[in-house]
């Protein structure tokens, strides 16, 4: 029987997840949703919206509270209040929310093995905490729980690496080769040097300067210029993503003045990312993933001149992906040999 796989990347913006894998002979589709990284804490786990509407949210109890997340969480009130964005994330009753959040979506009710991501400069000091609080059984609301086996957290990028090389076929080829993989997300601009396969942890770090910094000093010169506070950081960034203009005051308003603004946050993430990197000519793959990518391209080509920049489709799911693709070959290589060794012992007993 095949081990169950699944792989959850809670981000600072977006909470994204494997809900299947459809293996055809042109290869693996790894199926995936996302819902917005917000975990509204109430005292009752009730809905507070009339009984004929239905909200596609659900509530997770933790501790003494219930948090509800979900693809329509923007519906609840106060938002804004309910985003976490600090290093000790992991260890918060809202990322708990998310991840068995996630989990009740996936339809299954046992895993046996969870893979998750953290941020570079958070990996060797959370990876052992998460791996731990992922494992055993979850309450996912409902009166439903799943149960995970077992927990694997790797570096967020790490998993884009093992994507980029399954998409192109270049598993063997990247097993040899030094790459370096870019990823700007919400919160943090994450980047890891590998040699193949394997993290260069001198050379890997994150910071944080990513999207919501962008979001944060549109807004702000937004209300500067229209001289009442402005806070629609999802209008500013779907425009930033799609080029039209948002809608203030009942008039589009007009952000190229402002794309200087955003771009100077991408350049000073870059710039500080080039600090680490030892020798930026024997890179062979640059890859260039994540929520943030389409603002941050710019900077990243303008910072490698001589070098071709490659990226994937939705690469908001590139990592995810990847966690999934790495799932599957350690339940296969490791786990899968320790079912069979165990299996083989006690039939001996007998």
């Amino acid at each position: 029987m095949d081990l169950i796989v699944r792989a959850v990347d809670v981000g600072s913006g977006n909470t994204k997840f494997v809900t299947s894998v459809v293996t055809s002979p042109s290869g693996a589709d790894i199926r995936c949703v996302s819902f917005p990284s917000v975990a509204y804490p109430s005292s009752d786990g009730l809905p507070s919206w009339p009984s004929g509407d239905r909200r596609k949210t659900t509530f997770i109890p933790i501790g003494a509270l219930f948090y509800e997340v979900g693809p329509e969480v923007a519906l609840a009130a106060d938002t804004f209040r309910a985003r976490q964005l600090h290093d000790e994330y992991t260890d918060s009753p809202e990322y708990m929310a998310l991840l068995r959040g996630a989990l009740g979506m996936m339809k299954v009710s046992h895993i046996d093995l969870l893979v998750v991501g953290l941020p570079v400069a958070l990996f060797a000091v959370k990876k052992a905490a998460l791996e731990k609080a992922m494992t055993g059984k979850h309450d996912v609301g409902d009166g439903k729980t799943v149960t995970v086996a077992k927990a694997l957290a790797v570096a967020q990028p790490q998993g884009a690496l093992v994507h980029y090389a399954s998409v192109h076929q270049k598993m063997a080829e990247i097993g040899k080769e030094q790459s370096l993989i870019i990823d700007p997300g919400s919160r943090t601009f994450d980047w890891l040097v590998a040699q193949g396969m394997r993290l260069v942890q001198k050379q890997s770090h994150s910071i944080n300067r990513g999207m919501s910094d962008v979001l944060r000093l549109i807004a702000h010169a937004i209300t500067k210029d229209i001289g009442t506070p402005y806070r629609d950081y999802d209008a500013i960034d779907l425009a930033l993503r799609t080029g039209k203009p948002p809608v203030i005051f009942q008039k589009h308003y007009d952000m190229k003045h402002l794309m200087p603004l955003a771009e100077s946050v991408a350049d000073q993430a870059v710039s500080s990312m080039k600090e680490w990197l030892e020798a930026p000519h024997s890179l062979q793959n640059i890859i260039l993933v994540g929520g943030g990518a389409f603002l941050f391209r710019k900077a990243v080509k303008a910072a490698f001149p001589r070098h071709r920049i490659h990226e994937v489709k939705e690469p908001m799911f590139a990592n995810v992906r990847g966690f999934q693709l790495a799932g599957q070959n350690y339940a296969r290589s490791v786990m899968a040999a320790e079912r069979d060794r165990t299996a083989s012992e006690h039939g001996g007993a007998a």
